[in-house]
């Protein structure tokens, strides 16, 4: 395992999910507003860890194992929070369809990485475009107040029913160019 400055950034996105889990719970109005904004930290280290490794030339294996299972730990703590919460059953869903691609997307890409066809499932744009929706989402979700005299919740739903209909569709896509190439 390498130490580097992307590395350690990692650690840290997955070092800061107790921490949202503590004061999202912690008993004080502001709890979900400090909640949220760590959710935002982390979310920014995850851009900075890719952007410095690329950068510093100090990509590794073992960074981009870590680097999906940090943000995939980060996304399921979050939704797993929010469904806590009264969010009724759309909210549920969307996070089952949400954590259940996630799990799913993760085992095809090692069974594709066995088949020496890794490339084929790599991030598209539709999966970059989930990532942002989800992100904002689970962000507006966690805050929980208005912001601006917005209403949050509101935002924050509906991105969040994108985010799973640009999930569903990201699968699609990666299980239609793995079916391909598995045939």
């Amino acid at each position: 395992m390498t130490l580097s400055i992307p590395n350690l950034l990692t650690w840290l996105r997955i070092a800061l999910i107790p921490l949202i889990v503590v004061t999202y719970y912690y008993p004080h109005p502001l709890s979900g507003p400090v909640s949220a904004l760590i959710f935002a930290l982390a979310g920014v280290t995850d851009w900075l860890d890719g952007y410095l490794a690329r950068r510093l030339e100090q990509t590794s294996q073992f960074g981009a194992f870590l680097d999906p299972v940090a943000d995939k730990l980060m996304v399921a703590t979050a939704l797993v929070l929010l469904v806590d919460n009264p969010g009724g059953v759309l909210l549920a869903l969307a996070a089952v369809v949400i954590i259940g691609r996630e799990i799913a997307i993760s085992a095809l890409r090692e069974w594709m990485a066995q088949l020496g066809q890794s490339g084929a499932v790599a991030v598209s744009w539709i999966g970059k475009l989930k990532t942002t929706a989800q992100m904002v989402a689970i962000f507006l979700l966690l805050y929980g107040q208005p912001i601006l005299g917005l209403p949050s919740m509101s935002i924050g739903m509906v991105l969040l029913y994108v985010a799973a209909g640009l999930t569903l569709w990201s699968m699609f896509h990666y299980l239609r160019a793995a079916m391909r190439i598995s045939e």
